[in-house]
Parts: structure tokens; C-alpha cells; sequence
């Protein structure tokens, strides 16, 4: 079974940046899609970044010009660098990826906070 790890997570305030990494450890499966989730609480899990297989990268379009998606395939590590933060970015953010015909892997979460 695949685990994901998420790093990178923190204080910052409004304006500042972090960069979140994901490693992908134990039997790793053929990749449909990968990318971050995010939950605020209160909210709905919402869809932040995006990478296909096809090579598409999708964003939200509350991130897009501010975040991007990245991977290291040598290092089983995906990426997310938010720039220009805001206080609404805050929130607790998942990778997850969705193998072809398995169901979905996702990490345990690490938390964004981001102070006006």
C-alpha cells in the first residue's frame, strides 16, 4: 500500500510563502492524477492543484497565478509552492493521488495559517 507524507506546512503572515512537499512511500502504482486538497474549517474539501497524467495542471481558481504544482518522479515527491499568501489560504492541505482502477491515496494533512 502507497503512504503519502505532507510537509512543509506553518505560520506565515499575509503575503509570505511556503512550499509544501508530499512523499510517496511503500508499493506506488501507475498515477491517473495527483495534486492538493484543502479544508478550511466550516468548508467543503475543495480541489487546489492539479497534475494529470496527460500533463495537464489544473488549478483553483482562488490559487491560480499564486500556487504551483510541481513533482520530482526520482524522489516520489510532489510539490506545492504558494506564493502571496492570504488569510484564506488558511487551511489544513492534502495531497492525494488516484491510481489507475485502485481507489485514492491521501496524506494525513498539514496545516496552513496565514495571519492578516
Amino acid at each position: 500500500q502507497e503512504q503519502l507524507v505532507e510537509s512543509g506546512g506553518g505560520l506565515v503572515q499575509a503575503g509570505g510563502s511556503l512550499r509544501l512537499s508530499c512523499i510517496s512511500s511503500g508499493r506506488i502504482f501507475a498515477i491517473d492524477s495527483m495534486g492538493w486538497y484543502r479544508q478550511a474549517p466550516g468548508k467543503q474539501r475543495e480541489l487546489v492543484a492539479q497534475l494529470t497524467s496527460g500533463g495537464k495542471t489544473n488549478y483553483a481558481d482562488s490559487v491560480t497565478g499564486r500556487f504551483t504544482v510541481s513533482r520530482d518522479s526520482a524522489k516520489n515527491t510532489l510539490f506545492l509552492q504558494m506564493n502571496s499568501l492570504k488569510p484564506e489560504d488558511t487551511a489544513t492541505y492534502y495531497c492525494y493521488n488516484q491510481p489507475f482502477g485502485r481507489s485514492s491515496n491521501w496524506g494525513q494533512g498539514t496545516q496552513v495559517t496565514v495571519s492578516s
